[in-house]
């Protein structure tokens, strides 16, 4: 059994190659393998957002205070709150962040192949995310 406690790890903020905005990342998990999870606490200020990325086994979000937004490449802005559980199958080109007006906090879970956990691209532009 290994217990990470409170406090053991920084918090670190959101390289502006991939989020757009102030973030704040707080490691949660990274098992070691042959287990494949890592997962962290992910903050956004109001206007904060990921650039347009994919998982190449999926991603799993728990929305735990806020509001905000996800959305898949070709799909309608779908708002997400407290208690939401959002799915990204593997592969799904997306983005997810804050509104403009409210912070927001989710949980991030998705698991590594070659070591790998996410793929990013472009950053989603100011008129992508207020359409």
């Amino acid at each position: 059994m290994d217990i990470a406690r409170n406090g053991s790890r920084p918090s670190g903020r959101g390289p502006a190659e991939y989020f757009t905005g102030a973030v704040r990342i707080d490691p949660l998990l990274d098992a070691p393998e042959p287990a494949r999870v890592a997962g962290a606490l992910v903050t956004f200020e109001p206007g904060a957002r990921t650039a347009w990325h994919t998982h190449p086994l999926g991603q799993t979000l728990i929305v735990v205070s806020g509001c905000g937004w996800a959305q898949r490449e070709g799909g309608p802005i779908e708002e997400i709150r407290p208690g939401d559980v959002v799915w990204f199958p593997p592969g799904e080109k997306h983005w997810h962040g804050a509104t403009p007006t409210t912070a927001m906090s989710h949980i991030a879970i998705q698991e590594k192949r070659n070591g790998t956990a996410v793929d990013w691209m472009e950053h989603v532009t100011d008129a992508q995310y207020r359409k």
